[in-house]
């Protein structure tokens, strides 16, 4: 019998992964289980590193066959064993009993898998009501295997706890799945009612047992992980290995040099916005007086705008877009979501579109000047144009290369980039909207310096300046990290805490933003180098988000060979 090639080796994985993992499958449009919640207790846990494990196995052998010699096959095994490594250094450290932050953890997936599902049918809505009825013992699971990380010693910061409990308590003000139902067919109302009752029952219960049993035990516990977790986190949001030599530091120094750059640059464009003021300040005034849009519904209406104008400027002069992907929806993200705007990708079958969520964080009016860039981030030409590719080139690839072995610094890394290549194209002349655009890529090199300083306790650069200039030398803390978000970032000081809690929290994430971005452009630079006049854009960014996923250990590389 011939042996499986790797690129069936990663697939029979996905499909495995998706029995394990019924949300990830409604995340892909996949129907294995479609009223089914993954098993969030220690059990489960083990059950899906023991099919991490045994996929390596079957690499192994694969690449013991004649796809070893193929280059296509070479890339999809190379990341397939990155990505499964990577997921198992965290699980043998005992991590996914510890998984608690306030942006990414099982109490949360639990939760967004319900935005994803379709509404249209009443069947539909048999299968919402279905799901609902797991959500309490998913819960209980997840109280179960915080409780053993407890027992092990093995605890959260009690800062990703208080904004967990704080999230709670306002999915139960809702109360969230009552609200999510309301919408259901008449004919299910009892059914959907019992259900989401039960679901939003639970949430009180996760709360309780946060509140009164885990969050008492977990005082004491440091916000930093320090330099063995971090370089573990690292590597699995930027597919490489940052724990040998200076090469924490060496990113450190770069972000610290991006962040003087840009700061350069903010004062020009601040100029030109309000004449004799510094960054602070304009962005200040463009909060208060200038352009914005008054209204929820008004700002998603605009938002879509922008991106529908965005993919009519872009398709066939630097990109070329197949019909599905020019399909993108603006939406509103409900309450007690994270506070920054976020993207979800198409299914697999383009059924449901890739969608960016606006978090209005209880607001009615939107000022636009740093909308505009983010939304070229979030959206066009930024996450929708690289995800929707890949769903559409999975086919050619294999799924895991283009949706489950996603690498945090490609995916961010592409996103920045798509903001910088709208400024290069001409699309942020406005002073306003491209102090809007500095504004973004100084928050990504804020957050490289102090990602990496607050969770290994770096010094603060010697000509640090304004808040910082009283603590050079001294080691980074939260509290520091905290007065330079807001000294140097114009986003709304209720967002900035939560950032600051997200990089706490997420540990290695941070950085991936401007780690990626420099792998895109140093990419860039090196196929236009070898290419000469031959160089076409437009070919190079359609090769480059049709090759699927890849970590910063090929990524240059590989932009470099298009």
């Amino acid at each position: 019998m011939a042996l499986p090639t790797p690129r069936q080796v990663a697939d029979d994985y996905v499909d495995r992964l998706c029995v394990l993992d019924p949300t990830l499958a409604t995340s892909l449009g996949r129907t294995p289980a479609p009223d089914g919640l993954p098993d969030l207790s220690p059990a489960g846990l083990e059950a899906l590193a023991e099919l991490r494990r045994a996929t390596l196995a079957q690499l192994d052998q694969a690449l013991a066959g004649p796809a070893a010699d193929d280059l296509v096959e070479q890339r999809c095994a190379r990341l397939l064993r990155e990505r499964l490594g990577a997921d198992l250094a965290l699980h043998e450290a005992g991590e996914g009993l510890r998984a608690l932050s306030n942006l990414a953890s099982p109490v949360h997936e639990v939760r967004q898998v319900f935005e994803l599902m379709p509404t249209e049918t009443v069947e539909d809505w048999q299968v919402i009501a279905r799901r609902l009825a797991r959500v309490p013992q998913a819960y209980r699971d997840f109280c179960g295997t915080l409780a053993e990380g407890a027992a092990q010693g093995l605890f959260a910061a009690p800062r990703q706890v208080h904004t967990v409990l704080d999230q709670l308590a306002e999915w139960s003000a809702g109360p969230y799945f009552a609200t999510l139902v309301a919408a259901g067919p008449a004919e299910l109302r009892d059914v959907l009612d019992r259900a989401a009752a039960d679901a939003d029952a639970a949430v009180v219960e996760v709360h309780a047992f946060l509140r009164d049993t885990y969050a008492p035990q977990a005082v004491g516990t440091p916000d930093a992980v320090g330099r063995e977790r971090y370089a573990r986190f690292a590597r699995s949001w930027n597919g490489i290995d940052l724990a040998a030599g200076s090469a924490l530091e060496d990113a450190y120094a770069f972000g610290w040099a991006e962040f003087g750059r840009i700061r350069d640059e903010q004062q020009a464009v601040a100029e030109q916005v309000l004449p004799g003021s510094a960054p602070a300040e304009a962005m200040q005034w463009l909060r208060e007086h200038g352009e914005a849009v008054v209204g929820v519904e008004r700002i998603r209406q605009r938002l879509q705008q922008m991106m529908d104008d965005a993919m009519d400027a872009l398709d066939g002069t630097h990109f070329d877009l197949a019909p599905p992907i020019r399909r993108v929806e603006a939406m509103i993200a409900p309450p007690g979501s994270a506070g920054a705007p976020y993207y979800t990708e198409p299914s697999q079958d383009f059924a449901r579109p890739g969608r960016t969520w606006l978090p209005t964080l209880g607001q009615d009016r939107f000022p636009l000047w740093d909308l505009v860039s983010t939304w070229y981030h979030e959206g066009v030409p930024g996450h929708h144009l690289q995800l929707a590719q890949w769903t559409y080139v999975a086919g050619s690839l294999s799924t895991f290369q283009t949706t489950v072995g996603a690498v945090g610094a490609d995916v961010e890394g592409w996103a920045l980039y798509a903001e910088r290549l709208m400024d290069e194209l001409g699309f942020l002349t406005d002073p306003g909207e491209r102090l809007g655009y500095l504004d973004g890529q100084q928050l990504r090199a804020v957050r490289v310096v102090i990602d990496i300083g607050m969770h290994l306790g770096l010094p603060v650069p010697d000509d640090a300046d304004g808040v910082l200039a009283g603590h050079r030398g001294r080691p980074w803390t939260p509290e520091l990290g905290r007065a330079f978000l807001g000294e140097h970032c114009g986003s709304d000081p209720a967002l900035l805490d939560s950032e600051l809690v997200r990089y706490l929290g997420l540990p290695g994430q941070a950085i991936s933003y401007k780690l990626g971005e420099r792998a895109w452009l140093a990419g860039r630079e090196a196929a236009r180098a070898a290419r000469g006049d031959a160089f076409d854009l437009k070919a190079w960014h359609m090769a480059a988000l049709s090759q699927g996923s890849l970590g910063l250990d090929d990524l240059v590389a590989a932009l470099a060979a298009l």
